[in-house]
This record gives structure tokens, C-alpha cells and sequence, in this order.
């Protein structure tokens, strides 16, 4: 089976590693710490169209990512939705929200034109997700 990202994932997110299932992937939004889980498969569109195994281990890759995002950030809440209106591809954001950001309380989506991270910024972000993803055990 062979791997294929959409190409507006690929255009809009910045590759940070992958888990025993998922892709893990940045926005490309320097406002918000977003992050996307992409699960491996084949016209994967919805959760459900998993195997039951690999919803399970979806399930425990969202968890280990969104309580570690919350951790480190400090987050006031979470954003964890598969919206998937414009890109078919499952996909999941994860995105650490702050009663002080600039969309808040709205939705992220649609808000604002995105800002791309600095390099400085950028490399902070991988300082911090290479080792979470390293250590990730499924």
C-alpha cells in the first residue's frame, strides 16, 4: 500500500515525523501550535473507515499527542476536530488553543490569512515534537 498526502496537506503543513499509524504534521500557522494526525490508508475519508485496530491506535496517538500538546503549551483548550470539507484525506487537528489568540473564542478556520513560522520558531517546534515522537510507544 502506498502512501499518498493531499496535496493541499502537503502545500499548507510541514512534515515532523509519524507514529506506529499516523503522520504528524504541522500547520504551516505560526498563531496557533496545529498540528495534524494523517492515519496511513487507502481513500481513508472518515474514522470509521478504519479497521477496528487501527481506530484503537488512531485513538491512543490522538490522546498521547493532544496530552503532551497540552502539557507543553500550557493550553487553555484543545481544538481536536476532523472537519475534512475541503480535504477529503482523514485527517485530525490538533490545535492548542490560548484565551489570548487572536481568534479566540472562534474557530481557527477562516479567521485569518496564515502567517508561516520563523526558522527560529520552526526549529523550537521540532525541538520539542522530534523527541515526543521518538519516545512515542504504541
Amino acid at each position: 500500500m502506498t502512501f499518498t498526502l493531499h496535496p493541499q496537506l502537503d502545500q499548507d503543513t510541514i512534515a515532523l515525523g509519524r507514529f506506529k499509524l499516523c503522520h504528524v504534521r504541522l500547520m504551516n500557522e505560526r498563531h496557533y501550535p496545529w498540528f495534524i494526525l494523517i492515519p496511513e490508508g487507502d481513500n481513508i475519508q472518515e474514522i470509521h473507515q478504519l479497521n477496528s485496530n487501527d481506530r484503537l491506535q488512531f485513538i491512543h496517538e490522538s490522546c498521547y499527542l493532544a496530552e503532551h500538546l497540552q502539557q507543553h503549551f500550557k493550553a487553555d483548550k484543545l481544538n481536536i476536530a476532523a472537519i475534512g470539507n475541503k480535504v477529503p484525506q482523514l485527517h485530525i487537528h490538533h490545535v492548542v488553543r490560548f484565551e489570548t489568540d487572536r481568534a479566540w473564542p472562534n474557530p481557527v478556520w477562516g479567521q485569518f490569512k496564515p502567517e508561516p513560522y520563523s526558522e527560529s520558531a520552526l526549529t523550537s517546534i521540532l525541538n520539542f515534537t522530534q523527541p515526543l515522537i521518538t519516545a512515542y510507544k504504541p
